[in-house]
């Protein structure tokens, strides 16, 4: 078969598997598929069930379907969808279908502040979830709390998240925890008569949560936690004698590796994950809808979590003694898993690879679900060349080079770097669409993690108040190194690109320097000083890794923000952005393209109606092959067709 490179129309062929969730007869487990639709330009999501004998089939006919929820006994599967609700109607739904696939699924409730956390009781009497109460006035808005919106929500300032039990039977919701305070996580104790919750309640401060234990019957709750923590998890032990929780005490900041923690019903704390950073940083723009769990007791004890280990991401386990051991290594991304007795179910991945379901028995992985195949053996994918080399200031850093689609030895490329969000996140074995598409158009790619970056140490890691600094020093010494080691990298056409803390850095990238021929700042920062007042996170997030508070510390703010130094840029540069992105407002593509406009340089702006933050890995369809479109039509523009010219008019 005759291979082609990838398109950005190519997204739509993409299958997403996310979701495993074992059964409790335990051979078996229910998992996600989502498909794309163009032309009703939405996601189609189902429920499919893997039998014993690894058949697989659709269980659900979606066309919102996710978060399945095995019953205790195994024979009912809940899971959340929107099958009744209008596109843009608030809320989600919860349903129940029978394992054996007879009659139809049927809704057992309606909630208008969403569905998440959907949990079934051991005892298989309730249902526990998470949903959000109050909604913001109708006409004129009058906020007393911050944030006043959030990405992905909207306006949030009269909404708090709180826990109810259903009754599968009866359809009726209890709400169980009140107060001005949002809860991120929740468990049942073994018994069914307890729940372990986590929530915050200090909204100027929200990484500073704690552990709750609330008696279902009585409401009555019971602070566990001595100190407040960042907290992200908590799962209950099989024995019901010891909580584990992921996050960390903030010793760096939100720069802080996360690690699992024994927190006793005492309040006594114990870390068990060493080193590791546990968390599930990497980043992939073919994900689906996902549970987020990355926390898992096993029956016999132990403690399983994923950790992010210098562009992957391995399963672990660890005894309550603190004795680690890896379970499911090498140069790939667990994306998520599921324990099911002598089974483990888990979505692997690689840069190369699609996300695919797959099992781990007798210590022998095997993959299952074969979704993506066909359409990967159409394409020409280049694999990724892994580089490192010494930082000025001695340190390692890695990088990736991907070749063009149909490379030829001897011919120079345009190339483009590309610069990961964040910053506490990372690039290496996650699938990027975005990567091939531009290897496909003939670019050689060039993404790196450079200080700041998860899946290192700490140190590596923590960059506060340091912004634009050793950061900046790395991915620009990474390109020298790049150029010296790859002859095929044509020096005189380098772009660079990269979204959120990635916008930041192209941002920065452009006002300091002109050795870029084109650029693209995506959901991006240029004023750290209207940062702060805007966004859903900036009053914290500002504070917190740029180190101050626009009336007491504006010089450095101002220090740190790339439109402080405007003047200098002379990259032609493409601005895209989402309306509706309150993690790095629109105000910070408007500032930027005016100031460029005035000064006459070449710049445009590309804004997207009723997208958020998370465009490039959740917006609309149409919406994101359009991005990805005017990304390489810009790219085209100024490293192929402008150097061309260029190139002509010299001789």
């Amino acid at each position: 078969m005759k291979h082609r490179p990838v398109k950005p129309e190519d997204l739509a062929r993409i299958t997403l598997v996310s979701s495993p969730t074992a059964s409790p007869k335990e051979h078996e487990a229910a998992f996600v598929v989502t498909r794309i639709d163009l032309e009703s330009d939405k996601y189609i999501s189902k429920i499919w069930l893997l039998e014993s004998d690894n058949s697989y089939a659709a269980l659900t006919n979606g066309p919102f379907d996710q978060q399945p929820e095995w019953s205790p006994d195994g024979k009912l599967l809940a899971f959340v969808s929107r099958r009744t609700l209008k596109e843009k109607e608030r809320g989600g739904e919860v349903w129940i279908v029978r394992r054996d696939g007879r009659g139809e699924p049927w809704m057992i409730a309606k909630l208008k502040g969403g569905v998440e956390n959907l949990r079934w009781s051991p005892d298989g009497k309730r249902l526990l979830l998470i949903s959000g109460v109050g909604e913001p006035d109708e006409d004129v808005k009058t906020a007393k709390r911050l944030p006043y919106w959030f990405n992905g929500r909207g306006l949030v300032y009269k909404v708090y998240k709180h826990l109810f039990l259903l009754d599968p039977e009866s359809g009726e919701t209890r709400q169980l925890t009140k107060g001005d305070r949002d809860v991120v996580a929740a468990c049942w104790s073994p018994d069914s008569k307890k729940i372990a919750f986590v929530a915050y309640s200090d909204f100027l401060k929200p990484y500073l949560e704690d552990v709750y234990i609330v008696d279902v019957e009585s409401g009555e709750e019971e602070k566990v936690t001595r100190e407040s923590m960042y907290i992200v998890d908590v799962e209950w032990s099989p024995k019901g004698d010891l909580l584990a929780i992921r996050g960390h005490k903030l010793e760096r900041g939100l720069s802080t590796h996360n690690k699992v923690w024994l927190l006793g019903l005492n309040g006594e704390l114990k870390s068990i994950s060493g080193k590791l950073d546990v968390s599930n940083s990497m980043n992939s723009d073919v994900r689906g809808p996902g549970k987020g769990r990355l926390l898992q007791w096993s029956k016999d004890g132990y403690l399983y979590f994923l950790a992010t280990d210098r562009g992957t991401v391995h399963l672990y386990r660890a005894s309550i003694d603190g004795d680690i051991e890896l379970i499911i290594g090498g140069n790939c991304i667990i994306d998520e898993y599921s324990l099911g007795g002598d089974k483990i179910f888990y979505v692997k991945m690689t840069s190369t690879q699609l996300p695919e379901l797959w099992v781990l028995e007798n210590e022998e992985e095997r993959k299952v679900t074969k979704f993506n195949d066909f359409l990967l053996s159409q394409l020409d994918l280049a694999k990724p060349d892994k580089f490192t080399f010494k930082a000025s200031d001695g340190c390692t850093v890695e990088g990736w080079i991907l070749k063009p689609a149909g490379f030829e030895t001897g011919k120079k490329y345009p190339a483009v770097v590309e610069i990961h969000g964040g910053p506490m996140t990372a690039y290496g074995e996650g699938f990027m669409h975005e990567f091939h598409v531009l290897s496909g158009a003939g670019f050689v790619v060039i993404y790196t993690n450079p200080r700041g970056s998860a899946g290192y140490t700490e140190e590596f890691k923590d960059i506060r108040y340091a912004y634009g600094e050793r950061d900046y020093q790395d991915i620009m010494e990474a390109v020298d190194y790049v150029v010296r080691e790859y002859e095929f990298i044509d020096p005189e056409k380098i772009g660079v690109t990269g979204g959120s803390y990635g916008g930041f850095m192209t941002n920065w990238i452009v006002t300091h320097t002109d050795r870029f021929k084109a650029a693209v700042t995506q959901r991006s920062i240029c004023n750290w000083v209207s940062f702060y007042g805007t966004t859903d996170i900036g009053f914290w997030f500002t504070k917190d890794q740029i180190g101050g508070v626009p009336w007491r510390d504006l010089e450095k703010l101002w220090e740190k923000s790339p439109l402080k130094y405007v003047e200098n840029v002379k990259t032609p540069l493409l601005i895209i952005h989402s309306v509706e992105d309150y993690r790095c407002w629109l105000d910070q593509a408007l500032q930027m393209f005016t100031a460029l406009k005035a000064l006459g340089r070449e710049v445009e702006l590309a804004v997207f109606p009723g997208e958020n933050h998370d465009l490039s890995r959740k917006g609309k369809p149409k919406h994101r092959i359009e991005r990805l479109k005017k990304i390489l039509g810009w790219f085209e523009k100024y490293l192929k067709e402008r150097a061309s010219k260029t190139s002509g008019s010299s001789c």
